[in-house]
């Protein structure tokens, strides 16, 4: 592994699952866990793959991939999203799981880690055969999910009407069960405050991190990568708060307008338009170019590897918050660390879709609903509390953030299976 992560050759080839077991191990190396207790930590516990004949509007015939990893249950049902995207594969899934089971133990929620996705091109794809797709994946796994077993959430080109047709499927098979999912419509058994859940999450972390370091918010400036669901609702309650979000990119392109963009106009633009180019309200650059912007903070909300050794020379934010899963590449780490820049990770940063996907799975169990003041309430406490927990564990160890998170998150789910007796 060691030399899969530093040879150049294999740079671009660090996938989801390589990249996860990389963090692990550095983190398992500072608690001195042996190779038995690792291996069961690592592995994960189910990995399905189905094969879904689906009838596409034009009467042929297409076969997709799927997947459904099932990491670890040892504090709880498994969670996790389901992503729809062509370059979906076993070993994606596989790294995405595991930060799942880290997430929910180091938000200390008690749910354990999974991951789904289907190899699809969600966005040429017609509403039709994204429902016929959705109900042939859920038909396929419905033995393997459920309320107290696994629990699918949105996730990358999947969104709360993906979430109503698996729980209006696994409810014709299994008997009505909105706790089967979450993230879905409020009409359905969704939570107040789940569709910007993620978002909002990361601005506390934003927020608190920043009043810890002497800066206050109205003279901070942020650049984002990605404006779908997370890199919007955080630009969104980043401007809220005061900040200058100065720059924006998507796959098309990036807009910079150094005295702050009009985020909602923004996204109208980009509903309207299919991208932010040629956004009226500021100057259009090439998208890699939004990294070489002086800022105080850089959030890249995309996919994996969106920062690699290329792009990361060209950085100059102060801070990285990964809004994104895996958006950072391990081996450029150590040149951000000597350059001074401080990444907070994702496994903290993006956590507030799965905090609050918990709420809604509890108040389906509970059949009561919370007001989205509530949700907000206690999605800040959660997110804040864990945020303390890394910095006073990376202070205590002398580590980074992120291998104190991965360190607090093992510790967690090691003495839970160990005290079950899994292990």
């Amino acid at each position: 592994m060691a030399e899969k992560i530093n040879n150049d050759r294999h740079y671009r080839l660090l996938d989801c699952y390589e990249a996860s077991k990389h963090h692990f191990e550095r983190a398992a190396n500072k608690l001195k866990l042996n190779r038995q207790l690792r291996d069961w930590l690592r592995i994960p516990f189910r990995e399905i793959a189905v094969h879904l004949p689906v009838v596409m509007d034009d009467g042929s015939l297409h076969i997709f991939e799927g997947y459904r990893i099932q990491h670890n249950n040892a504090r709880g049902p498994h969670k996790g999203g389901l992503r729809y995207h062509p370059e979906v594969s076993m070993d994606d899934v596989r790294g995405l799981a595991s930060w799942m089971t880290w997430k929910t133990a180091l938000l200390n929620l008690p749910l354990g880690g999974a991951k789904g996705g289907i190899a699809c091109d969600a966005k040429n794809m017609s509403r039709g055969e994204l429902e016929r797709l959705t109900r042939k994946y859920t038909q396929a796994i419905s033995v393997d999910i459920g309320p107290n077993q696994d629990i699918p959430a949105p996730d990358v080109n999947t969104d709360e009407n993906v979430m109503a047709w698996i729980m209006d499927e696994y409810s014709k098979l299994r008997g009505y069960e909105p706790a089967v999912v979450t993230g879905k419509p409020i009409e359905l058994g969704g939570s107040p405050g789940r569709k910007d859940a993620t978002g909002r999450g990361i601005t506390y972390i934003v927020e608190q991190w920043a009043a810890d370091n002497g800066l206050e918010m109205t003279e901070t400036t942020a650049v984002i990568q990605g404006l779908g669901n997370v890199g919007y609702y955080t630009a969104y309650h980043l401007s809220k708060m005061g900040c200058r979000v100065i720059a924006v990119s998507d796959t098309e392109a990036g807009v910079l307008n150094e005295k702050g963009l009009d985020v909602e106009a923004l996204f109208e633009h980009k509903q309207e338009t299919g991208s932010v180019s040629g956004f009226s309200g500021a100057k259009t650059i090439e998208s890699d170019d939004i990294f070489a912007l002086e800022c105080d903070f850089l959030i890249p909300a995309a996919l994996e590897n969106a920062i690699m050794k290329d792009n990361a020379v060209k950085i100059k934010a102060r801070v990285i918050f990964e809004a994104a899963n895996g958006p950072t590449c391990p081996l450029t780490e150590p040149s951000l660390a000597e350059k001074g820049v401080a990444i907070v990770p994702d496994i903290l940063v993006n956590s507030g879709g799965v905090v609050v996907s918990y709420f809604e799975w509890v108040q389906n169990l509970q059949q009561f609903s919370w007001s989205e003041e509530q949700v907000d309430s206690e999605l800040r406490k959660r997110m804040q509390g864990a945020y303390h927990r890394v910095i006073d564990k990376a202070k205590t160890e002398n580590v980074s953030l992120r291998i104190a998170a991965y360190m607090l998150a093992i510790e967690k789910v090691s003495s839970a299976a160990q005290t079950r007796g899994a292990y």
